[in-house]
C-alpha cells in the first residue's frame, strides 16, 4: 500500500495580519518555533506515510515553499501551482490524481498546512487508523474533539460506529459555523467534533465518488492536469481550465452527499492557529499569563499576546490584548475580537492599502528588497542576494539606478559590460540600459539602490532572461 502525503498551501490567514500577508502567508511563517508551520506539516506526517509529499500552493509562493523544503530536508514528489484558490475540492482530485500516477489505489493523506498538533505520538495512531480505514474503502476526516464552545470552527455529527473500526463513525451531518448557544449545547449533547478539514482516502475510491456526485469537478481536474506543464519541481496547471473548476470545498462537494464519508474523533492537540487569541492559548506563558515575542517592555499587564519586530514595544495598565508590531504597520486589539481581523484586512483592501499584500521586506526567488526612504523622484533600496543569486537581465524605461555594494561581491552586467564591484564601489544604470546583478559568490551579497526618475514603479520592467521562469519579453 503506498501512502502519498499531500500538503495544501493556499490559505492567505488574514487573521494573523500583519505578520502574515498574501506575499507571505502563515503557512510560511515560524510561530514560536525552529520551522515554519509548512515545514512542520511535512516533517510531521513522514514518519507515517514514508513518501516524499506533494504541495499543492499559489504560484506566487512557488519559490519560497521549494526553498523551504530544501531548508528542512524535504524532496517534494511534485509542487503543483495553482494559478488561483478554488477551494479543496479540485485541489483533492488534482491530489488523487497525481497520487494514481503512483499506484491506481494509493491513499491520500491530505492536510493542511496551516496546523499546530501539540500530541505527535497520538497524531501518528490516529493516522494510520484512518489509512487503514481509507485502504478498505472509506473517506475519512479527522474529527477534533472539543474542548470548548468554539464558534470560529465548523462541526461534524457523528452518525453510527462502523464496527470494523474502532473509534470511527459514519458522518450524520456537516453543521456551519455556529452560534455560542448552538456550540454550547453540541458541547453539552457529545457527538459533535470539530472540522479539522484533514482527509484520508483512496485514491481510487475518490474518483468513484466524484463521478457519483460531482463530476464535473473531476473532469475538470483531469482537463487541467492533460494541459499542465510539468518543469523539474514544478507542475504549473493551465490556468484556463483550472479556473473553469467550481471553487467548493470538499465538504460541500462530495463529503455531504457520499455514504462513504467517515468521521474519526481524537484529541491530539489540534489548533488551526486561525487568530491571535489561538496563538496565545498555545504558547509557553510568563507568570501574568503574557505571550512576548521581541522587544517589549511591559508593567501591569495581564493576559495579552505582543508581538514587537525590529523597535521597542512598551505597554502599561492593560490586560487581555494583542499588539503586533512590524516594521510598517502595527495592530492593536482586544484579544476576544482576533477574529475580526479578517474583515479589517478587507477594509485596507477596499481603500487600496499595500499592507495587506506584502511586508516591508519583499521576498524574491533571489533574495530580498525594502524600501528605506522615498519622496518625489526618487527611492532608496536595501538588496539581498542571496548566494547563487542573480536577477534578470532587465532595462527600465523611465528610471536611472545607482548601486553601492556595502557587503559582499557583485558581478554586474551593464549594457556590453560585465564587472566586478566589492564593498564600498559602485556603478550608474542609466534608464534604458538592460542590466543584469548576480551574486556568484558564497556569501550574502548587500547593496543600497538609489533609484531616480519620473516613475518608479515595481511594473516598469522588461526582462529579457530570468533564471527562475518569470515572464521575458518577446524576441
Amino acid at each position: 500500500m503506498r501512502v502519498i502525503p499531500v500538503i495544501l498551501s493556499g490559505g492567505s490567514g488574514t487573521r494573523l495580519w500583519p505578520l502574515s500577508r498574501a506575499a507571505l502567508p502563515k503557512q510560511l511563517l515560524a510561530f514560536g518555533g525552529e520551522h515554519t508551520m509548512i515545514q512542520e506539516a511535512v516533517r510531521r506526517v513522514s514518519p507515517v506515510t514514508a513518501e516524499e509529499p506533494i504541495i499543492i500552493c499559489s504560484d506566487a509562493h512557488r519559490f519560497l515553499v521549494a526553498q523551504q523544503m530544501q531548508d528542512c530536508g524535504a524532496h517534494p514528489r511534485a509542487i503543483v501551482l495553482e494559478p488561483e484558490g478554488r477551494n479543496t475540492a479540485p485541489a483533492a482530485a488534482i491530489a488523487g490524481l497525481l497520487a494514481s500516477e503512483i499506484d491506481p489505489e494509493a491513499v491520500v493523506v491530505l492536510l493542511p498546512s496551516d496546523h499546530r498538533i501539540a500530541d505527535i505520538a497520538k497524531f501518528h495512531l490516529t493516522l494510520q487508523q484512518a489509512i487503514l480505514a481509507a485502504h478498505r474503502g472509506w473517506i475519512v476526516t479527522f474529527g477534533i474533539t472539543p474542548a470548548t464552545p468554539e464558534t470560529g470552527y465548523g462541526y461534524i455529527e457523528q452518525g453510527k460506529p462502523i464496527e470494523a473500526h474502532a473509534g470511527l463513525h459514519t458522518v450524520h451531518r456537516f453543521v456551519e459555523k455556529p452560534d455560542a448557544k448552538t456550540a454550547g449545547e453540541y458541547l453539552a449533547k457529545g457527538g459533535y467534533s470539530w472540522n479539522s478539514g484533514m482527509f484520508v482516502f483512496r485514491a481510487d475510491v475518490l474518483f468513484e465518488e466524484l463521478e457519483r456526485h460531482c463530476p464535473d469537478i473531476l473532469k475538470g481536474a483531469r482537463e487541467t492536469l492533460d494541459h499542465s506543464q510539468r518543469e523539474q519541481e514544478f507542475i504549473r496547471l493551465d490556468e484556463a481550465r483550472f479556473k473553469k473548476i467550481r471553487n467548493i470545498s470538499i465538504d460541500y462537494a462530495l463529503m455531504e452527499k457520499t455514504d462513504s464519508a467517515a468521521v474519526l474523533p481524537c484529541d491530539i492537540g489540534w489548533s488551526d492557529v486561525g487568530s491571535f487569541s489561538a496563538l496565545w492559548a498555545l504558547e509557553t506563558k510568563n507568570a501574568d499569563q503574557n505571550v512576548f515575542h521581541g522587544d517589549v517592555y511591559a508593567r501591569e499587564t495581564t493576559g495579552s499576546y505582543v508581538h514587537s519586530k525590529n523597535m521597542l514595544t512598551t505597554l502599561v495598565g492593560v490586560k487581555d490584548i494583542v499588539v503586533i508590531a512590524t516594521d510598517d504597520a502595527v495592530l492593536v486589539a482586544n484579544k476576544s475580537h482576533t477574529q475580526d481581523v479578517k474583515e479589517l484586512v478587507d477594509g485596507l483592501k477596499a481603500v487600496k492599502r499595500n499592507e495587506p499584500f506584502d511586508h516591508a521586506v519583499i521576498q524574491r526567488p533571489w533574495g530580498t528588497y525594502q524600501t528605506v526612504d522615498a519622496g518625489q523622484g526618487y527611492q532608496v533600496k536595501r538588496i539581498v542576494v542571496n548566494p547563487g543569486g542573480r536577477l534578470s537581465l532587465q532595462s527600465h524605461g523611465k528610471r536611472a539606478e545607482h548601486w553601492v555594494v556595502v557587503q559582499g561581491e557583485a558581478r554586474v552586467t551593464r549594457g556590453d559590460e560585465v564587472f566586478v564591484l566589492r564593498e564600498n564601489q559602485s556603478t550608474h544604470i542609466p534608464v534604458g540600459t538592460k542590466h543584469r546583478l548576480e551574486n556568484l559568490g558564497s556569501t550574502t551579497l548587500c547593496m543600497i539602490e538609489v533609484q531616480s526618475g519620473l516613475y518608479l514603479g515595481e511594473d516598469d520592467i522588461v526582462r529579457f532572461d530570468d533564471a527562475y521562469g518569470r515572464e521575458t519579453a518577446k524576441p
